[in-house]
């Protein structure tokens, strides 16, 4: 009714913290976290996490702290003065039978993790947020353009992203979902409170291996995972000796990167049913999806590996995102062609970085978040990636999307990894240099790339040089171009004043 003014009393600020205390209701007897021997259900985990919160209130810490990747140095700088040294609490490695392992606790007076929940008390009032805009957790961006910076999330953005991510992966109930992207990447994708949401089971392992991503698979019958595409690469080129038949159809979200179409061919293959998602840390991991269509069933399989490798359109958490001319704001027409900058708009984007106002400023000039991303809009709506700002490569005056060449690159039968980065060059400016890593047991040519290249590709988009070794990663999988740029840039200009080839 007109004029009506909201009770204040039925204020609840959203928080994903609810989510734990609704499934240790209805699933509290369900599985939890599996990993090895170690069982928790969903009531003993509200348990754990409420003995948590109570032995470290009972430490002082309080809102707003913060603790740091520096803190175990900033404690050994501490030890030589004479101070009283802050308490570090040491959680044991997970690969063992049970987490009751003995630890030799240093004279500092660390405490182990276990000892440290046993300090704590059911009874303890769980404190939630004054402000569904309080911070919930701060993230740290994986330093891809070597600038990382501290991501600040809100209860309320992980609460609609967690939700946004159970949807676009369009999770059922008691989901089995296995742990492949890490837990401090975003959340793990917001999944770490989604999974909470629908009351699943976590499958967690410690190494990343194809051996035993499929043996967890097998044994937990997994239903949906996540992944990078480096992680899909590894699944799809596993030896046989590594595969295990899969239970049923497996959910895959992917993002981080987009992936090659090549290597959505093959997952599919599997019994893989691949979903494509896009995002960024400062948009609480995953804030796009390519939703698909049931006309595009009718497609070609590599039509349709196309279609999936989109990043599509926003998911039901975030207002909107655009592609714009990053100088008028204005979008970009829909023709597939005309390129500019990928902007988030909305809830689940970042509250900001922490205590860097300037780069805060400069995210948000316009009143959209600017991701740095470079993509085209296709007449339905949906955008496609381009490039990253800092990665296009510009050659003689022509645009080289570094996506576009990867993903022919990923297409040779010889190639596991590849990254596309411009060499400076007196001549041409910049000319395009490939860093390959080859399969097991293959062994291919400089000049044999190239070819390859140059049959599915404009010749001036083609790799004038090839480099085969290992790509330098983050943590979470995405290939350092910042690190391929500074070889690129040490092997010098490959021709002065030479024509085209």
């Amino acid at each position: 009714m007109d004029g009506m003014i909201p009770c204040s009393a039925n204020y609840c600020p959203l928080s994903p913290i609810s989510f734990l205390e609704r499934s240790a209701i209805i699933y509290r007897d369900g599985l939890s976290i599996v990993y090895g021997n170690v069982r928790y259900t969903w009531r003993q985990r509200l348990e754990r996490c409420t003995k948590l919160a109570c032995a470290i209130a009972q430490l002082g810490v309080s809102r707003g702290n913060v603790f740091l990747d520096i803190a175990e140095g900033a404690i050994n700088i501490l030890s030589k003065t004479g101070v009283n040294i802050p308490l570090l609490v040491l959680i044991p490695e997970c690969n063992q039978p049970s987490f009751n392992t003995s630890y030799n606790i240093a004279s500092s007076g660390h405490l182990e993790y276990e000892n440290l929940l046993a300090k704590g008390r059911l009874d303890f009032e769980v404190r939630k947020p004054r402000d569904e805009w309080d911070p919930i957790s701060l993230n740290y961006t994986s330093g891809t353009t070597s600038s990382p910076k501290g991501v600040v999330y809100s209860h309320r953005g992980a609460y609609l992203n967690s939700l946004a991510a159970v949807l676009l992966n369009e999770m059922s109930s008691v989901p089995v979902y296995l742990w492949c992207v890490p837990m401090f990447h975003c959340n793990g994708w917001c999944l770490t409170w989604g999974i909470a949401a629908q009351g699943g089971t976590n499958v967690c392992q410690r190494n990343l291996t194809a051996n035993e991503t499929f043996d967890n698979i097998s044994q937990h019958k997994v239903t949906y995972m996540g992944g990078a595409p480096t992680v899909l690469s590894m699944i799809i080129n596993a030896p046989a000796g590594d595969r295990s038949p899969l239970p049923g159809k497996v959910a895959v979200m992917t993002g981080g990167a987009p992936p090659p179409p090549q290597v959505l061919f093959e997952m599919e293959k599997l019994g893989f049913v691949v979903t494509h998602s896009y995002g960024l840390t400062e948009t609480y991991g995953p804030g796009t999806v390519c939703s698909w269509k049931p006309e595009w069933n009718s497609l070609s399989q590599d039509a349709q590996a196309k279609m999936k490798s989109r990043q599509g359109v926003h998911h039901l958490g975030l207002e909107a995102i655009d592609i714009k001319d990053p100088f008028t704001m204005k979008s970009v027409p829909p023709d597939t062609k005309t390129i500019g900058e990928v902007m988030f708009i909305g809830n689940t984007v970042m509250n900001g970085y922490l205590k860097d106002s300037k780069a805060i400023q400069e995210a948000f000039n316009g009143g959209w978040f600017r991701s740095g991303d470079l993509g085209v809009k296709h007449p339905d709506g949906y955008i496609e990636l381009k490039d990253r700002s800092k990665d296009i490569i510009i050659s003689g005056g022509e645009n080289i999307s570094t996506i576009e060449v990867e993903a022919v690159l990923f297409s040779h039968p010889a190639v596991l990894d590849a990254a596309f980065v411009g060499r400076p060059d007196d001549h041409w400016g910049e000319t395009p240099c490939a860093f390959v890593k080859l399969k097991e047991g293959y062994s291919v040519k400089m000049e044999e790339i190239i070819h390859f290249c140059r049959n599915r590709l404009p010749h001036y988009m083609a790799p004038r040089t090839v480099v085969f070794e290992d790509l330098p990663k983050t943590s979470t999988g995405k290939t350092q171009k910042f690190v391929l740029r500074e070889k690129a840039k040490s092997m010098g200009s490959l021709s002065k004043n030479t024509s085209r080839l």
